[in-house]
């Protein structure tokens, strides 16, 4: 019975957000307003949150367009 419980059990698509954790990064929103670039902080199912240059931003994911690994 459990062969087929975990035949039929629908895995996680790769998550890569925990990889950027602490890592800057560059945020383009759907809005098409200017990008933003900050620090990965902490992330959550629904935000992530950032540490740019000054304070902290929360960004919700679906406002998200891309999300760019940045050496700047």
């Amino acid at each position: 019975m459990n062969e087929v419980y975990n035949a039929t059990k629908k895995r996680a698509p790769p998550q890569f957000i925990p990889q950027l954790k602490g890592k800057k990064i560059v945020i383009r929103l759907v809005s098409g307003d200017q990008p933003v670039t900050g620090t990965v902080e902490g992330y959550n199912p629904y935000e992530i949150l950032l540490r740019p240059t000054k304070g902290e931003l929360l960004v919700f994911k679906h406002a998200i367009a891309t999300i760019e690994e940045t050496t700047k």
